[in-house]
C-alpha cells in the first residue's frame, strides 16, 4: 500500500531537500519550484518515489530530480506538449516523457518554461473531462 505525504509535510521536506544541497543544484531546484508556482499557484507539491519532488494539478505535471551534474525536470506526458523555445533537451526519444536538464550555469527561459507548465496543466484538465469511450457491447440487438 502507498503512503502518502501530507502536502504540508512534502512542501517542507522539499524545502529541507533544498537546504542539504547547499550548492548550485539547490538553488537551482528552488528557483525552477519557484517558477512552477508562478505559473499555476493552485499546483500541489507531493514526494514520490524514494523523496523525488513531484508537482500535480489534475495528474503529475513534472518531477524535480537532483543529480551531481545537473538538475532533471521530468514531464511524463511532455511528447504531447509544444515546445516551441526548445525547451525539452532529454528523454526525446521516449514516445510519451520529456526531460529538461539544467546543467550548473545554465539560465532558465522562465517565461517559456511557465507557458510549458501551463500547457501540461491544460492537457492533465482536458484529459480529466473527456469522457472514457465505452467498450462496445457483446450483447445483439434483435
Amino acid at each position: 500500500m502507498k503512503k502518502t505525504v501530507p502536502v504540508e509535510s512534502a512542501s517542507a521536506l522539499i524545502d529541507e531537500k533544498i537546504k542539504g544541497l547547499g550548492d548550485w543544484r539547490g538553488k537551482t531546484l528552488a528557483k525552477v519550484r519557484k517558477l512552477i508556482h508562478e505559473a499555476d499557484p493552485e499546483i500541489v507539491e507531493e514526494l514520490k518515489w524514494m523523496g523525488t519532488p513531484v508537482w500535480s494539478h489534475g495528474g503529475i505535471i513534472c518531477t524535480g530530480e537532483t543529480y551531481k551534474s545537473h538538475v532533471k525536470m521530468t514531464f511524463p506526458k511532455g511528447a504531447a506538449l509544444m515546445d516551441p523555445s526548445g525547451l525539452f533537451n532529454s528523454s526525446l526519444d521516449g514516445n510519451v516523457r520529456r526531460a529538461i536538464d539544467i546543467h550548473e550555469g545554465d539560465k532558465i527561459n522562465e517565461s517559456a518554461l511557465k507557458a510549458l507548465i501551463q500547457a501540461a496543466v491544460v492537457l492533465n484538465l482536458e484529459g480529466k473531462s473527456k469522457p472514457k469511450p465505452r467498450r462496445a457491447s457483446s450483447k445483439r440487438a434483435d
